[in-house]
């Protein structure tokens, strides 16, 4: 039977090392940072759906379903018309978070029943906790390296032991932050689903840090680096099975926080900035102005005709006239797909896409 005792079980002072306590001041500080930059916008659903994107194309690339921004931003406008299903998957993805979310928010929890509505939303399904043996990891020559749990009452002890390590900070004086590299940890290694564990996994990293209040929306994602660092993810991963390296594992994590919080600032100052410029340059050159004109054009990066009927509670003919006429001036860029048009908000494009990071932290 692989053993995977409590975490709470695990001594806190073998993380007060200089190097982990000085990393964790930092993803700290960055991560207030985030928080408060991300409160500076006013429709938090501009962010929650953006950023959703972006986290959901990284964290899914790590399980190779790998798409395009062009290609994920068509399919959230005409899901009825997509064809890769890559993006499909990647758009399930923003999904489950949402309804992550919305549990995590509701209930101030974050629990088994959330993580099984997670996933049940990423896959589709509704298969539940694993009945039967677990695919075995292996390394690239072929050799099982990890065998997760098998049985399928232990697999349910091991769910409950962390549901309790993740809603009763009594059980451990560790740092959030410090409990959130431990719980990804753990729930990977139970490998509790047939499948999607990977990204349920990463979901709830940032739901884990909304519950904690470390962050008021899920704006914080580490997929980015992980995508970067993908080797040391998972023989770090592997380290604290094989030995017990659970410090070396924490500083990686906390590592990915401090610098995904940091380029978290930077993306979420860039759209702030886009937003108030945009909404003063419409302001000033058409008249039909609206807040609502604003958050939509924010919220989709590709927006059409019906998002703005239906946001803005127009006609077809006015809600066309609005979008042509934003093309005419340089803020939108108007392409076709079958037989229906969508438009490109320019600004908000290139800064998801990376082409107006210019101010990127060191």
């Amino acid at each position: 039977m692989t053993q995977l005792p409590p975490l709470e079980t695990l001594d806190a002072s073998r993380f007060d090392r200089p190097d982990i306590l000085k990393q964790l001041m930092l993803a700290s500080r960055y991560l207030a940072e985030l928080k408060g930059v991300a409160a500076s916008i006013p429709h938090q659903g501009i962010l929650i759906n953006t950023l959703g994107m972006q986290e959901a194309k990284d964290s899914s690339a790590i399980e190779n379903i790998v798409t395009t921004h062009d290609e994920l931003f068509k399919d959230d406008a005409f899901p009825e018309a997509a064809v890769n299903p890559a993006a499909k998957e990647v758009l399930r993805y923003r999904q489950a978070l949402h309804v992550g979310f919305n549990a995590v928010r509701q209930s101030g929890l974050l629990t088994v029943n959330h993580i099984l509505e997670i996933q049940a939303e990423l896959e589709r399904n509704n298969a539940g906790l694993r009945r039967l043996p677990g695919t075995a990891l292996k390394d690239g020559g072929g050799h099982t390296v990890y065998m997760p749990p098998q049985e399928p009452e232990h697999i349910v002890t091991l769910m409950r032991d962390l549901e309790r390590f993740m809603n009763d900070d009594a059980l451990s004086p560790l740092d959030p932050l410090v409990k959130m590299a431990l719980l990804h940890h753990q729930f990977e290694s139970i490998h509790p689903f047939y499948d999607g564990n990977g990204r349920t996994g990463r979901i709830l990293n940032v739901l884990y840090l909304v519950k904690q209040g470390l962050l008021d929306i899920p704006v914080l994602y580490l997929s980015r680096h992980i995508v970067r660092t993908k080797a040391d993810y998972y023989r770090l991963l592997q380290s604290v099975r094989d030995v017990g390296n659970w410090e070396d594992w924490v500083l990686y994590v906390l590592t990915a926080v401090e610098r995904c919080a940091r380029e978290g600032v930077v993306t979420v100052n860039a759209i702030k900035r886009a937003l108030l410029d945009t909404k003063h340059r419409i302001r000033e050159q058409h008249r039909f102005y609206s807040q609502d004109l604003i958050n939509n054009l924010f919220t989709h990066p590709y927006t059409k005709i019906e998002f703005i009927e239906r946001d803005l509670r127009v006609s077809r003919v006015t809600a066309t006239k609005y979008l042509d006429a934003l093309t005419d001036t340089g803020f939108l860029h108007k392409q076709k797909i079958g037989r229906s048009n969508y438009y490109i908000n320019i600004a908000l494009n290139d800064i998801l896409t990376g082409d107006s990071m210019q101010d990127s932290p060191n």
